[in-house]
């Protein structure tokens, strides 16, 4: 178990107290994602079925959650919204997982790995079509303009790093900006919804917004770094897929900024023709610059402004452990 910051809880104990005040909420959340989603066509469950085994912890329904109960009270509203995020959040996983070539995750197989690719696109297609038909079940149509709106910053995220790939010039700025799309941008409207529809000021809302979205810029460079220097057995997914697609990520932007010319040529070369040896001939460069340092710094900053973002919050249990998320964000294994 990793240990957060002194003082905050690691991951065992976050997640007990998560349980504890979120634990009944989150089951009804599930009660209305598996309801939704449910299918008369046998394969169509098996898929489904195969599907829950590799969903995480649920962090962006427990992000709406906490936040609607940071701002006031949980509705029925809410619990709708956390599965649709849930799904929105899924599908976006089953699609990464057939751009990644990615065979596990969470221990499990992937759609892809299992069936096969053609299986993956529609299950992340259904799932799509299934959250906008629950979120239109609300009264009020904020939330699937809302919804809309995210998610089509989330999928021009993803479009942008595709068109990426391959470019080793892409520069610190260029890179945030595809994670606050493909990342930061669902954690972001799950903080905003969660606090809209518990009938918090304009202001209130987009101050949950923006500590969704510095969380999940923080959330994204830790999972990057991991992918570069993580293990799987920890893990439990595939990992070097941003190195196999020519990604390029934060570590390895620091890295290529601080070498020299014959250590930059060296490690394009390793780059732009990635294999299975890839990570670990890197080690050894990564070992002589702060590159892993300055990322996981750079994290630590994200994570302390989202953390400012919540002080004009009353206390409570919720606000406390959303400060709790942003401290475990960088020192996590979701």
């Amino acid at each position: 178990m990793k240990e957060g910051l002194a003082g905050s809880p690691g991951a065992s104990e976050l997640l007990v107290q998560v349980d504890e005040l979120l634990g009944d909420d989150l089951v009804r959340v599930e009660q209305i994602f598996a309801e939704e989603l449910k299918s008369w066509h046998p394969f169509v469950n098996d898929v489904l079925e195969h599907m829950t085994r590799f969903r995480g912890k649920r962090l962006r329904p427990i992000l709406l959650l906490l936040s609607a109960k940071a701002c006031g009270a949980i509705t029925n509203d809410h619990f709708v919204l956390a599965a649709v995020v849930e799904m929105i959040h899924t599908a976006t996983l089953v699609h990464d997982d057939v751009l990644d070539d990615a065979e596990i995750r969470r221990h499990v197989a992937t759609i892809n790995s299992r069936w096969n690719n053609e299986t993956s696109v529609l299950l992340g297609d259904y799932l799509f079509t299934h959250a906008f038909h629950l979120a239109s079940s609300l009264e009020s149509t904020l939330a699937c303009r809302l919804i809309g709106r995210s998610t089509n910053i989330v999928c021009e995220g993803e479009l942008s790093q595709i068109h990426q790939r391959g470019n080793h010039e892409l520069t610190e700025a260029e890179y945030l900006e595809i994670i606050e799309g493909k990342t930061a941008e669902l954690c972001a409207l799950c903080c905003q919804l969660g606090a809209h529809f518990a009938d918090s000021g304009e202001q209130t809302s987009q101050s949950l917004r923006e500590y969704g979205r510095c969380l999940g810029i923080a959330f994204q460079i830790a999972d990057d770094l991991l992918d570069v220097l993580g293990s799987e057995d920890q893990t439990g997914k595939s990992l070097g897929s941003d190195l196999q697609k020519e990604k390029l990520t934060l570590p390895l932007i620091r890295l290529l900024g601080q070498s020299g010319p014959a250590q930059s040529a060296e490690i394009r070369r390793l780059l732009a023709d990635p294999n299975d040896n890839t990570r670990s001939r890197l080690k050894k460069f990564f070992e002589l610059s702060d590159a892993v340092e300055y990322s996981f710094a750079r994290a630590n900053e994200f994570a302390l402004a989202a953390r400012q973002q919540l002080g004009n919050l009353p206390d409570s249990i919720s606000k406390r452990l959303l400060e709790d998320l942003t401290e475990f964000a960088t020192r996590r294994n979701w």
